[in-house]
């Protein structure tokens, strides 16, 4: 089941969280600077696994921290321009074959709930209403709590039903 909440996602009892950004992402802005400050290790660990991985648009990797700490990186953007470190948009195509990729991830992890943002939206560039279709027909399925925050609220607790 899908819910449309409003909160600051850092503070879901989710299960798993899950987020767009690019291939070597700097991590330098919205939800994946405050992931980033939140979880050092995770930025670098992510950026080892695109050297070691080469992964592309569409592809997700999944991060585990202490405390059972989970994050979905979504990779819904086009890698970073080298030449002036500008990250690349996101495509709707990316973000169905991303969201695809989640499914995977969630099922092989068996995550009971997921929390994520209004995906590629940002920094990604999509419309809203672009990218919720996907969301409904990729994670609508599913038999647990999704949590999708459309209203950033910073420091609010989000009303997550189900968990």
């Amino acid at each position: 089941m899908i819910y449309q909440v409003e909160g600051d996602i850092l503070l879901s009892n989710a299960h798993a969280l899950a987020h767009g950004l690019s291939i070597n992402d700097p991590m330098n802005k919205g939800l994946a600077l405050s992931l980033h400050n939140e979880y050092p290790v995770m930025h670098k660990d992510f950026h080892h696994w695109c050297h070691q991985h080469n992964p592309e648009p569409g592809d997700a990797w999944m991060w585990g921290g202490a405390n059972d700490v989970r994050i979905v990186n979504l990779i819904t953007q086009q890698g970073v321009d080298s030449h002036d470190h500008r990250l690349g948009k996101a495509t709707v195509a990316n973000v169905n074959r991303a969201l695809r990729a989640l499914v995977k991830i969630i099922a092989k992890e068996n995550f009971t709930s997921i929390a994520l943002p209004r995906l590629a939206t940002g920094v990604g560039g999509l419309d809203w209403e672009q990218v919720w279709p996907l969301i409904e027909d990729n994670l609508g399925g599913l038999d647990i709590p999704v949590y999708v925050y459309s209203v950033y609220r910073p420091g609010q607790k989000a009303e997550e039903s189900g968990l």
